[in-house]
């Protein structure tokens, strides 16, 4: 998700409400002095922004153009009118976001505050993009994602719009878990055609898909072990263990870290998409 606020209008914000070490008007004053080049001005700058929403929220406006991943409202342990503040909030100021670990209550509230053609959604309404019809720029970046059970589609979701949030192509293939290892198997076809740069696997219960996809591919393989499963083991801790006991060459996340995976993922797929790009720009006569 890149921040598209005009200059002017970020400039305004920048001097509005920023809270810096640094004033705007030093970093002008030594652009001018030529005592810094306007690379270094601009990181400076960029590290800056950010708009207070009343006293509970202070959106990092351009935290997507200084690392690659947006930021993100974790709509878990606020109250749900709060969430719908920082996310007009953020729309106004960057024209989306993504907002992450839904109940039934923050999305009715959702669905009241916006249109229906600015939400987003995944699957189950777990997860859903606010925007203003600004659009996400494409990179050229694949990202498949892969979830081991029906269970898990959850997380796996997460992950999914951020890495298409991120500006991936993203290719999800569901419930193909061990217990039917052949359903995987007959995946494998779609999977290759689609030449992902980077895949993210959520499983629960023992957790062991990851390893096994890892196995067969040849591109970076990201585990999410998933709260799911009950007794000796449980909320995802026998999945965490058993991928980081993995025999196959495996990254690993916390338990039920869709959002780091996918932005894992598609920091991967997109460096490799801008490699590509300069492959092809050199083979070219």
């Amino acid at each position: 998700m890149l921040c598209t606020l005009s200059l002017g209008k970020h400039l305004k914000l920048l001097f509005q409400y920023s809270n810096v070490i640094m004033d705007l008007r030093d970093i002008l004053l030594k652009i001018k002095n030529n005592e810094t080049d306007l690379d270094a001005a601009e990181d400076l700058i960029r590290g800056m922004g950010y708009v207070p929403v009343s006293d509970i929220a202070k959106i990092d406006v351009c935290r997507s153009q200084r690392t690659g991943v947006m930021e993100a409202i974790l709509a878990e342990g606020k109250e749900p009118e709060d969430v719908v503040k920082i996310a007009q909030a953020h729309v106004d100021a960057c024209g989306r976001v993504l907002v992450t670990r839904l109940n039934e209550i923050n999305v009715k509230l959702i669905e009241d505050a916006f249109r229906p053609e600015q939400l987003k959604w995944g699957k189950y309404k777990k997860t859903v993009v606010v925007h203003n019809g600004t659009p996400v720029p494409r990179t050229g970046g694949v990202v498949a994602i892969i979830s081991a059970g029906t269970a898990d589609i959850t997380v796996a979701e997460e992950a999914r719009i951020v890495a298409s949030e991120m500006g991936c192509e993203t290719i999800a293939i569901y419930d193909v878990g061990v217990a039917g290892f052949h359903r995987l198997v007959g995946e494998m076809l779609k999977l290759r055609s689609h030449k992902p740069d980077s895949i993210v696997v959520a499983a629960g219960r023992e957790g062991t898909l990851p390893t096994v996809v890892s196995g067969l591919v040849d591109v970076p393989v990201i585990g999410v072990p998933v709260s799911t499963g009950y007794g000796a083991g449980a909320k995802g801790e026998a999945a965490l263990l058993s991928m980081l006991q993995s025999c196959s060459v495996l990254a690993v996340v916390n338990i039920d870290a869709g959002f780091v995976a996918g932005a894992f993922a598609a920091r991967i797929a997109n460096n490799v998409a801008r490699a590509r790009e300069g492959k092809n720009e050199e083979a070219q006569p």
